[in-house]
C-alpha cells in the first residue's frame, strides 16, 4: 500500500509515483498510481519536446500530485530540469544506495523503471542534491583539470617505460628541468625519432592544457561564492587552490551533511562492516561515494607526517584569515600530526595511517565549511 502523506486535519494526500530509467536516446517510464500494484509503463525519446509531452501525460493520467525519480548517471540533471520547468516534482537518486535483491538476475530498462517507482513509493530511495548549472560548470572545470593531470602522468609513464625498454635510463630526480632537457636531446633511428617526437609533443600539448585550465580554475577561485571559502580551506596543511576548489565543487551544498560522520561515510572513508550476532567483522574502507574528493584528501593527509612545522607558504596563506578559521586549522594540524605519530608508533602501515588521517581531516573540513551556516562565526 502507498505510504500516507498528511494533507490536513483528517486528510491524506494522494501521490502518484513515477520511476524513470533514463538513457541517451530513450526514457523508460513506470507510473504507479495510489492503490495500484502494477504500474503503467511506456517509453519516450530523451528530448526536451518529448519530455514536455511526458510531463503533460503524467499530469493527465496521475491521481493526486506527482513524484518522479531517476538514477544519477551519465545523462546528468537535464531531465530533472526539463521536468521541473513543466511543474513536475522530480528527484535524482543515488544508484549505490538502491536496494538490490541478491537473487534477482534479470535486469532490463523496463524492470528498472518499475523497481524505481515501487521503491520511491516505499520511501526506500536516497535523493542526491542536484547542482545548479553554475555549480555543475565549476565542477566540470575542476574535473577537466584533474583529468588533464592524469593524462600527463600517463604520458610520462609511457615515455619512461619506452626508454627503459631501450635500455635508456635517467638516474637522477625525474621531470626536473634537467631531465626534460635530456629527454629533448635524445635521438635514435628514424622510427625511434618518430616515437620520441610523438611522446614529446603530446606532453607539450597536455601541459599547455593544464596551464590554461589552471588559469581558469584560479580565476574562478578568486570570485564568489568560492573566494572566501577557498581562503578558509587553504589554512589547512596540504590544501591549496585545486584541492579547495575540488572540495567545494564536488561537495556542493555541504550543509546537507548534518555531522562529520555523514560526510566521512559519503566519501567512503569509514570501515566496511559485516557483523552478525556476537561476531563483529570490519574490513577496509567502503570506497563509496565521491572518489575524486577521497583521493585528494588522502594525498593531502601525507602532509601530517611532517609534524607541527607550518611552512612559510602556509603561514602566508593563513595571514588575514578570521580567527575562528585559524583556530580550527591549528587544532587540525595538532590533531592530525598526533594521530599520525600515534599510529606510526603502533606499527601501522603507512597507507592505513594516511587513510585514518584523511578520515579525521574530513571533520575539520566540515567544521570550516558549515561554521557560518551553523551560526558559529
Amino acid at each position: 500500500m502507498p505510504e500516507p502523506h498528511a494533507k490536513g486535519a483528517g486528510q491524506v494526500e494522494a501521490i502518484t509515483h513515477v520511476g524513470m530509467d533514463a538513457h541517451a536516446a530513450t526514457i523508460h517510464v513506470a507510473m504507479l498510481r495510489p492503490g495500484q500494484s502494477q504500474p503503467l509503463t511506456w517509453t519516450v525519446a530523451n528530448t526536451q519536446a518529448r519530455v514536455r509531452a511526458l510531463a503533460k501525460r503524467m499530469r493527465r493520467e496521475a491521481t493526486g500530485s506527482i513524484r518522479a525519480c531517476y538514477e544519477a548517471g551519465p545523462t546528468g540533471y537535464q531531465l530533472l530540469r526539463w521536468l521541473e520547468e513543466e511543474g513536475v516534482r522530480c528527484e535524482v537518486v543515488a544508484p549505490s544506495l538502491i536496494p538490490v535483491k541478491p537473487g534477482d538476475r534479470i535486469k532490463t530498462d523496463r524492470r528498472d523503471a518499475r523497481k524505481l517507482a515501487g521503491l520511491l513509493q516505499a520511501g526506500m530511495l536516497t535523493p542526491v542534491r542536484p547542482p545548479t548549472p553554475a555549480e555543475e560548470g565549476a565542477r566540470d572545470l575542476t574535473r577537466r583539470l584533474q583529468q588533464a593531470k592524469s593524462d600527463r602522468q600517463a604520458l610520462r609513464n609511457q615515455l619512461s617505460k619506452h626508454l627503459l625498454l631501450r635500455g635508456v635510463r635517467w638516474l637522477k630526480k625525474s621531470w626536473t628541468k634537467e631531465h626534460r632537457a635530456w629527454i629533448w636531446k635524445l635521438e635514435g633511428d628514424p622510427i625511434e625519432n618518430v616515437l620520441l617526437n610523438d611522446s614529446r609533443f603530446a606532453l607539450l600539448q597536455v601541459e599547455d592544457r593544464i596551464q590554461e585550465l589552471e588559469k581558469h580554475v584560479k580565476a574562478l577561485s578568486e570570485s564568489e561564492p568560492y573566494a572566501s571559502r577557498v581562503g578558509y580551506l587553504r589554512c589547512l596543511k596540504g590544501v591549496d587552490v585545486l584541492t579547495a576548489m575540488v572540495l567545494l565543487t564536488e561537495l556542493h551544498g555541504i550543509e546537507r551533511f548534518t555531522s562529520p560522520r555523514q560526510l566521512m561515510a559519503y566519501l567512503g572513508l569509514v570501515p566496511s562492516e559485516r557483523s552478525s550476532g556476537a561476531q563483529e567483522r570490519r574490513g577496509g574502507i567502503t570506497r563509496a561515494g565521491n572518489s575524486r574528493v577521497r583521493s585528494l584528501l588522502i594525498e593531502s593527509a601525507w602532509h601530517a607526517r611532517h609534524g607541527l612545522r607550518p611552512s612559510k607558504t602556509l603561514r602566508a596563506r593563513r595571514r588575514g584569515q578570521p580567527a575562528w578559521v585559524l583556530e580550527i586549522a591549528e587544532k587540525a594540524e595538532r590533531r592530525l600530526s598526533q594521530r599520525h605519530h600515534h599510529l606510526s608508533q603502533k606499527g601501522k602501515l603507512s597507507a592505513k595511517i594516511t587513510v585514518a588521517v584523511a578520515r579525521e581531516s574530513v571533520g575539520f573540513i566540515w567544521d570550516i565549511l558549515t561554521h557560518q551556516a551553523r551560526g558559529l562565526a
